[in-house]
């Protein structure tokens, strides 16, 4: 099933409206928190859940005069609130409340991810056991190696999926974190217990030691993960591209008979457009998590110069990402597989790719391995060059070469694709492990 998600709801993660009530939620937690230490009172703390509002385009208004966002906002928040907003924004640095606000967004950014994440993941589990025994030609070096199957090829990408579902978990797991600990991180304007208590109520950990800012390393893992998982995409975008090619056409993408157009001058065409697309956006995710790398080493207790570049890598990235599970999810789901041709492209060789069962059939027969080596390669080439059928030029060679083992030409006799069945249900076995 594809994600319930849609980008409007991840792009809902990262407006200003939603940024803003992050910020409102620490505040009120943070009002709240001191209240139940004694230090502010508890009327003030009752006025301020009860009267704190904003509005996005008071608080842009306010910051053309303060040139300060969170001070703006604190302005506009305090006049809502009235003679017992002074105690809105008590003890905190205008970092306690930005990067525990951003912690809150990534937690909602997470969530979706995941659910896109293991929408992907088993929507791959269900074709690769759909097709767990429609045989096709592995490639290495994109030329033809040894029969696998399908199944086991999606198999291969479902696993990796599931490793990047398990990074992108641990990644937001441990950027779920905020900080209430004042200018430079000493607690000398807000205890602890305070931090603690405001952490508690938003669902977060503290950080262990902020300075006046979270540290940017768990940010950078975020966009790792990010980039890391939109790679996994782009690998089985690009194995499509190459299955949907005119000369391979084992495998084509979804296409809306009637109504889509490949192109605007040829008709004909049916382009990869989608993997194409996942394939393209892999390639700013990857930007994006060098940018987040850059972040990390910041001046002393702080400087700024990751913020300007945060607030457009985390929402891009996130979005980028949900983006592309979205398209992955579709393009597994509605693939169309042509099991015919993938056997068709099997003997473009002419048997040729039976070679390694055939040399190891020769040395059990007491051939040596260079001898069987040369054997085997002659066959193979004139196989490929000829069109001629590799066993019976094989046996031919046997037959007439006095150094050949007399049980050689019994050996080579019984190659079929049956051989590279035979472990197949195991390894898909595996997957259960996956969705159990």
């Amino acid at each position: 099933m594809i994600s319930r998600y849609t980008r409007d709801e991840m792009g809902a993660v990262w407006t200003d409206e939603r940024r803003m009530g992050g910020w409102l939620e620490v505040e009120l937690a943070a009002t709240e928190a001191w209240a139940a230490a004694g230090a502010v009172p508890s009327d003030a703390a009752a006025a301020a859940r009860e009267w704190a509002a904003f509005e996005v385009e008071a608080v842009r208004e306010r910051e053309r005069t303060t040139n300060h966002d969170v001070a703006a906002f604190v302005d506009v928040v305090a006049a809502a609130v009235g003679e017992q907003g002074r105690w809105v924004h008590y003890g905190l640095t205008s970092s306690d409340v930005l990067d525990t606000g951003l912690a809150l967004q990534l937690v909602e950014a997470g969530t979706i991810l995941l659910e896109g994440a293991t929408a992907y993941r088993d929507a791959l589990i269900a074709r690769a056991r759909e097709h767990a025994e429609t045989l096709t030609v592995g490639r290495t070096h994109g030329i033809h190696a040894e029969p696998t199957t399908f199944g086991l090829r999606l198999a291969g990408f479902a696993f990796e999926a599931d490793r990047n579902l398990a990074r992108l978990r641990r990644a937001f797991e441990q950027a779920a974190v905020g900080k209430l600990s004042g200018a430079v991180g000493t607690y000398a304007s807000i205890p602890p217990s305070v931090e603690a208590a405001v952490m508690d109520r938003l669902g977060l950990r503290a950080e262990d030691l902020s300075t006046q800012v979270v540290p940017r390393d768990r940010h950078a893992e975020v966009l790792q993960a990010v980039a890391l998982a939109g790679t996994g995409l782009e690998r089985f975008g690009q194995e499509i591209r190459n299955l949907q090619r005119t000369e391979v056409r084992e495998v084509e993408e979804p296409f809306a008979s009637g109504a889509q157009k490949g192109s605007s001058a040829m008709p004909h065409k049916r382009n990869p457009i989608t993997a194409e697309r996942i394939c393209g956006l892999a390639r700013v995710l990857r930007g994006y998590s060098q940018a987040g790398l850059e972040n990390v080493a910041l001046w002393h207790e702080r400087d700024i110069s990751h913020s300007g570049a945060e607030r457009v890598i985390l929402p891009d990235a996130t979005i980028a990402l949900d983006y592309m599970q979205h398209l992955a999810a579709r393009l597994v789901e509605g693939m169309t597989v042509h099991a015919d041709r993938m056997r068709a492209n099997l003997d473009l060789t002419h048997g040729a790719l039976h070679s390694q069962r055939a040399l190891t059939a020769l040395i059990e027969s007491g051939m040596t391995r260079d001898d069987a080596y040369r054997i085997v390669q002659e066959s193979a080439q004139r196989a490929w060059d000829e069109g001629i059928p590799f066993q019976q030029l094989l046996t031919e060679r046997l037959a007439t070469d006095p150094a050949t083992p007399g049980r050689a030409a019994e050996e080579v006799a019984g190659l079929d694709y049956g051989a590279y069945l035979g472990h197949v249900p195991g390894v898909m076995a595996r997957l259960d492990e996956l969705s159990g």
